[in-house]
């Protein structure tokens, strides 16, 4: 399984910036998909993520009604839309992928969950 990402760069305050992750080498229905942050100095974090079955989402408090995860399933592609952002979302972005069947009791966000971590894209908000 390989998780590309591609879409990271600088931009100033109040600007947006989309994230895309090309997925490839797994073939499963039922699977959940996502983005993690780490800024500089602090641990990683879950940002936003999506399950197929059912479309069910995660944000974080700190990126909710600003940034829209969305999955396209004919293309093995996630993006992340990022607007309105502030210099504390600057970070290194990770996609990451679970393929395991769960019922996910521990929430989208628990980050044991997911096995698979692209190379990451950094993002850089300028104020």
């Amino acid at each position: 399984v390989q998780l590309v990402e591609s879409g990271g760069g600088l931009v100033q305050a109040g600007g947006s910036l989309r994230l895309s992750c090309a997925v490839s080498g797994f073939t499963r229905d039922d699977y959940t998909i996502g983005w993690f942050r780490q800024a500089p100095g602090k641990g990683r974090e879950a940002v936003s993520c999506i399950r197929s079955t059912d479309g069910t989402t995660y944000y974080a408090d700190s990126v909710k009604g600003r940034f829209t995860i969305s999955s396209v399933d004919a293309k093995n592609t996630v993006y992340l839309q990022m607007n309105s952002l502030k210099p504390e979302d600057t970070a290194i972005y990770y996609c990451v992928l679970d393929i395991n069947p769960r019922d996910y009791t521990r929430g989208l966000d628990y980050i044991h969950y997911y096995d698979y971590w692209g190379q990451g894209s950094q993002v850089t908000v300028s104020s």
